[in-house]
């Protein structure tokens, strides 16, 4: 009877140890269960930026640009790449002997001209003016020696002398001679019709023209700076030969310059007249330059393998640093939010068309919906669903998806 006793109370006592165990057991392995690995951020507020950046290149607000105006060969160059220089200094002279040779034989074609214009206005030249005069005098003379001749024939003829084919004679000569005297003078008063003189107003002209693009030439053989300046690219070296049209030089003020910026054509919608934009070039890293959209297109253009529109960014800056023709980035900030919540972009899920993001409460994820506003390509904005200093799930380490009510240890 004891010895029944003692194997029962064994019996239980292995009994109540293996439930020990297995609650032991259960409850280790509750709480050692793996937990899901996550990576997690802070809702906070912050300033929101919406931006699109693109290419673009530098150029000078007003550049200038100076061709060898025919083929010739330089003779002086008095400035070298990078030179400042004041508005009016001589940079460049060209070989001019035929450059004056056009002048020279256009000087003379309006002479010409001139002297011809002055003919035809003035009913000839001095000496046909002379000849026409001494031919109206001879033609007077005629007439009066033809009406004396006529008149002592008439008295004759009275008294008999005379017969009446002699008088009829007399009076064809003085006939022949009065019309003699009224070509004559016609002649001398207007020489040359209205057609006359137009062509030589319109030779003159053309002779002038000709004259005022010999000069023009001319005075290109002798480069000046127009404006102060930077020399910016210099191609022409003494005693070189030049090409009619070769690019000698270029110069700009490079404190005044912008950026031709290539906004692909999704994009144009966004962009107005007075955005904020800055400037970055990879030559000088860090360093930032600020400007404003001065000008958007009117089109768009086909550039390389983009559809694009060239948009004009005025350089506020009041610096140099940049240089023409240089590659740059131009980013555009499209609007602005200030004290925005917002979480980033790979926090927020969707679905059937609602957001949602996995907010992190009691070291478990809970499926949390929001509402957002306008994001941008980082960060988006939450205007309710979640608060300032909540922690929210962006993803795992160990690529298993996000799920809600499972245990997380946040990763950092």
């Amino acid at each position: 009877m004891a010895e029944d006793k003692a194997q029962s109370s064994r019996l239980w006592l292995w009994i109540g140890l293996a439930v020990v165990l297995i609650a032991v057991f259960l409850t280790a392995k509750s709480l050692l269960r793996d937990r899901l690995p996550v990576r997690a951020v802070q809702a906070k507020s912050e300033e929101l930026l919406n931006t699109v950046s693109t290419n673009g290149h530098v150029e000078p607000v007003q550049n200038y640009q100076f061709f060898s105006p025919v083929a010739t060969s330089v003779k002086t160059v008095l400035v070298q790449a990078g030179d400042v220089v004041p508005a009016g200094k001589l940079l460049v002279t060209l070989d001019d002997v035929e450059a004056r040779a056009h002048v020279a034989t256009a000087e003379s074609g309006v002479k010409a001209a001139q002297a011809a214009l002055d003919a035809a206005t003035h009913n000839g030249t001095q000496q046909e003016r002379q000849g026409a005069a001494a031919e109206v005098a001879r033609e007077k003379l005629q007439v009066s020696q033809a009406q004396h001749d006529l008149d002592a024939l008439t008295r004759l003829a009275a008294t008999g002398a005379a017969s009446p084919g002699e008088v009829s004679g007399a009076r064809q000569q003085l006939a022949i001679a009065q019309a003699n005297l009224s070509a004559s003078e016609q002649s001398a008063q207007s020489r040359y019709s209205s057609q006359e003189v137009a062509r030589a107003q319109a030779a003159l002209a053309d002779a002038e023209a000709g004259l005022s693009a010999a000069q023009h030439v001319e005075a290109q053989t002798a480069i000046r700076a127009p404006i102060a300046g930077t020399i910016y690219s210099l191609d022409a070296t003494p005693s070189s030969f030049a090409e009619a049209g070769k690019l000698l030089l270029q110069m700009a003020d490079l404190k005044k310059q912008r950026v031709r910026a290539y906004f692909d054509e999704p994009d144009l919608g966004r962009l107005a007249a007075g955005q904020m934009v800055v400037i970055q070039w990879d030559a000088k890293p860090g360093q930032l330059w600020h400007g404003h959209i001065d000008r958007i297109p009117v089109t768009v253009i086909t550039y390389g393998t983009r559809t694009v529109g060239e948009v004009i960014v005025a350089i506020d800056d009041a610096n140099d640093g940049l240089l023409p023709d240089t590659n740059v980035t131009a980013t555009v900030t499209i609007s602005s939010q200030a004290n925005a919540l917002s979480i980033p972009r790979e926090a927020l899920h969707s679905e059937n068309g609602q957001y949602f993001a996995y907010k992190i409460v009691d070291e478990q994820l809970q499926r949390t919906k929001v509402t957002i506003g306008a994001p941008n390509l980082t960060q988006v904005p939450i205007l309710s669903g979640l608060k300032e200093g909540d922690w929210v799930a962006t993803a795992t380490t160990n690529g298993q998806p996000l799920q809600e009510s499972v245990p997380i240890k946040v990763q950092k």
